[in-house]
């Protein structure tokens, strides 16, 4: 097409061509709210309830994160509380068995000390057992030697008793 028509100008008007394309433009603007326009309006509408209900999901899931998040971290904060009072619980007990065993070893020490004293005792008296025998007999012997040099009883007799007097003395 030229932009000049056959007998007439670019700035001519056409009275018949305007009503055709203004009856053709009405045709066109009634089919399509007709037929073409409802459908598309669905969709736009099904479309933006579908933006609401992922966005609302979206915000649900952001929440439910969220309180998930939150409850994770007092889990961890609960698990940390536990394991520092299990870790305290434990060293008080390592304490409590060390403090135990010491105080059973230093009784069993103090029984062992007990029993070695009573037993140097025991050896003591009896070796001073023994010995009170032996100078008892020393004493004897001596007296019946004195008694054999010297012949006056009463003399030998105050002798060995004043001997046998003078033995826990010493």
């Amino acid at each position: 097409m030229t932009l000049l028509l056959a007998g007439g100008s670019f700035l001519s008007f056409n009275t018949g061509f305007a009503i055709w394309i203004l009856i053709s433009m009405v045709v066109f603007l009634f089919v399509m709210t007709k037929y073409a326009v409802p459908p598309i309006m669905k969709s736009l509408a099904e479309r933006e309830q579908n933006i609401k209900e992922s966005l609302e999901s979206a915000e649900q899931a952001i929440a439910k994160a969220e309180k998930i998040s939150e409850d994770n971290k007092k889990a961890l904060r609960e698990a940390e509380v536990k394991a520092q009072q299990i870790r305290k619980e434990a060293l008080d007990e390592a304490e409590l068995l060390r403090t135990e065993r010491i105080n059973k070893a230093k009784e069993d020490a103090a029984h062992i000390i007990e029993q070695a004293k009573a037993s140097i005792e025991q050896e003591k008296k009896q070796a001073l057992m023994e010995l009170r025998s032996e100078v008892a007999k020393l004493a004897v012997r001596s007296a019946s030697i004195i008694i054999d040099s010297e012949l006056d009883v009463e003399k030998n007799n105050k002798l060995v008793d004043n001997f046998l007097s003078d033995l826990p003395k010493n």
